[in-house]
């Protein structure tokens, strides 16, 4: 005989997806949509799997990702890591936000296998995110797992939340940056910048600051 559910099992709270699903059927429906129009009868279903995969990170690991890839090896200079694409979602519309993080850390007798760097990006990015905690939170990983002399992130994105509503400055461009350790040092910090083609840390201000749009209106 076949195990019965609990009587309190509540099937919706089981499968995240059909309560996503649930949820995006009645949006359509309250912007005036038919539902049983060829184009939307799947995409309640579809909607819900693509938040599944963009919202992946909170399911990750740190301990299972790094598995073990960290090497003890005697080099005291700069290691850097430009243009790791990524996309995320920003948690004040839910509209995606995506770009390139650029990382560094100067090793104090230990180095992280490569594609670590790349998978730790995706872990922070595939979450509901605002760009500037995603930037000290991938910068701080780097500092607790490695303890290195010092990590340097830079994070370069555009936001579809100013791009396509609100102000619409589809060329606005964010720049963040956690400096962690010697990267506090300006010298190492400009060394930094400099392999990213910025002429120095004013250029990066600059960035930073064409983006004062309204991310919560």
């Amino acid at each position: 005989m076949a195990n019965l559910p609990p009587s309190n099992y509540d099937e919706s709270e089981a499968d995240p997806c059909r309560q996503i699903a649930e949820a995006v059927r009645d949006i359509l429906a309250s912007i005036g949509e038919d539902l049983d129009r060829e184009g939307l009868i799947q995409t309640p279903k579809r909607v819900a799997q693509m938040y599944t995969e963009l919202t992946a990170g909170y399911q990750v690991d740190l301990n299972a990702l790094v598995n073990g890839a960290i090497f003890h090896v005697d080099y005291p200079e700069m290691v850097v890591v430009l243009d790791i694409d990524f996309s995320s979602l920003c948690e004040h519309h839910l509209l995606p936000f995506f770009g390139k993080v650029h990382v560094a850390y100067i090793p104090d007798g230990r180095v992280i296998g490569l594609s670590k760097i790349p998978r730790i990006v995706e872990m922070y990015a595939r979450r509901l995110q605002m760009q500037e905690r995603m930037t000290v939170e991938i910068a701080d990983t780097l500092q607790h797992i490695l303890e290195p002399q010092g990590v340097g992130i830079i994070v370069e994105a555009k936001h579809m939340c100013t791009m396509g509503r609100g102000v619409e400055k589809i060329n606005a461009r964010m720049v963040t940056r956690a400096m962690l350790g010697n990267f506090e040092d300006a010298n190492i910090r400009n060394e930094f910048i400099s392999h990213i083609g910025y002429k120095d840390e004013d250029s990066t201000q600059h960035h930073h600051d064409h983006q004062h749009e309204e991310r919560f209106a």
